[in-house]
């Protein structure tokens, strides 16, 4: 017995220390991201034609600040070298690289062009390499990347890799081009960095991807994340506000969305007719932008109540950018209507998380209410006592479950 009770020890003393040995390896090993390329201005040239995309790697391979050509690849595994060509190398990051293989899609789009269709086109590669890569870059046009970053936030439910959507706002051939940056930024905190969420990059800020709308064309700093701060920024360093990990299960994938929503913005005058012609079929689920807090002219109730009694969902969030629709104003009136109070959701969560929630067959109409004026992923702030466990940033906006603890800022 004693003989028995011995071997089990040296056994699991021995699986212990392989366990170990290969979590070391895994630590220093170099790290491999893969890049989509969808589209936008990042990879266009001027052409007598005007602006047109053009593959992005065969530029890349020519500069050193994005392929050091002598690298010699005899310690990457075997899976990656050989079936992801060409296979790129970063300069060295930390005593660390980061190697990256470009996919390019066969349409290059216009981010203008972006739909759903291509959402879940984007969502399933990212599952279908998920074992193989380590994290994960999406190269997007700007006009429409905060949807794209909002609907891949929600499909991706928990993440326990990177995926960071990036581009530019002028073409990365060209001199003053915010290209380069973005880009390099983007794939040294995917390849080094466990921001294990959907996240948007541009002009050295990363920010959680359900939180940030386009605010500027002419700006390189053309994002912004009006109510919750960046989850981090580079400058010499890499300063990171972030507690890790959000998923908290197996990483699974929602490919259904319903197209059939939309938009309502409100504007002095504007009538219950025009808001019943919107009601129609086949529209299911609606983001009513509401003045300030969530009001709205009274002469509204009507039509909408009639709406929702059609099974249609409305959701209400404030036209302003900073704050939320609170309960002063979301009073009587859009309670009776049974419109539900959106939060801080920016126009693009709120839009694309209707979207993923009707496209949900196993919930009821109660549940997909409910789970909207739920933090899902970390898209909305809410009160203490409604708050749904979540990793969140640490600033104290968000509430982060029991089972998870916040580092604080860190820089790295």
């Amino acid at each position: 017995m004693t003989k028995i009770l011995v071997d089990v020890i040296v056994f699991l003393l021995l699986v212990i220390s392989c366990a170990a040995a290969l979590s070391d390896r895994t630590a220093n090993r170099d790290r491999v991201v893969l890049v989509l390329y969808t589209g936008g201005t990042i990879g266009m040239k001027l052409t007598p034609d005007g602006y047109r995309p053009y593959p992005l790697e065969d530029g890349i391979l020519k500069s050193e600040q994005f392929h050091n050509k002598s690298y010699d690849f005899s310690e990457t595994e075997d899976h990656i070298k050989n079936n992801y060509i060409p296979l790129l190398t970063l300069p060295f990051y930390k005593e660390k690289r980061t190697l990256y293989h470009i996919q390019r899609y066969r349409e290059l789009l216009d981010s203008s062009n972006m739909n759903m269709t291509h959402w879940i086109m984007i969502a399933k590669d990212i599952q279908k390499y998920y074992n193989d890569f380590d994290g994960f870059v999406v190269l997007h046009g700007t006009d429409t990347m905060a949807y794209t970053a909002s609907a891949l936030s929600f499909m991706l439910e928990n993440l326990t890799k990177p995926v960071i959507v990036t581009g530019s706002q002028v073409p990365i051939y060209e001199v003053m081009s915010d290209g380069s940056a973005n880009f390099h930024g983007a794939l040294v905190i995917a390849g080094h960095h466990p921001i294990n969420e959907v996240t948007l990059y541009f002009n050295h800020k990363l920010f959680r991807g359900n939180r940030v709308t386009k605010r500027s064309t002419e700006g390189f700093d053309a994002f912004e994340s009006p109510n919750h701060p960046p989850l981090a920024t580079i400058g010499i360093s890499v300063h990171v506000n972030h507690a890790g990990n959000t998923g908290i299960g197996p990483f699974k994938m929602h490919t259904t969305l319903n197209e059939n929503v939309g938009v309502i913005w409100l504007y002095p005058g504007i009538t219950s007719a025009i808001v019943k012609s919107f009601l129609q079929d086949p529209i299911k689920g609606v983001v009513l932008k509401t003045f300030g807090s969530g009001n709205l002219p009274e002469h509204l109730v009507e039509e909408l109540k009639n709406g929702c009694d059609k099974g249609i969902m409305i959701v209400s969030t404030s036209q302003c950018a900073v704050g939320q629709v609170t309960d002063d104003y979301f009073g009587k009136m859009l309670k009776e209507a049974r419109v539900i109070p959106g939060a801080d959701m920016t126009t693009e969560a709120a839009l694309t998380k209707l979207s993923y929630l009707l496209g949900r067959s196993d919930l009821s109409d109660e549940e997909r209410k409910q789970m909207l004026q739920r933090n899902l992923r970390g898209e909305l702030t809410v009160k203490i006592h409604n708050a749904i466990p979540y990793q969140a940033s640490c600033n104290g906006e968000e509430f982060v479950s029991s089972k998870q603890h916040c580092n604080g800022n860190r820089k790295i």
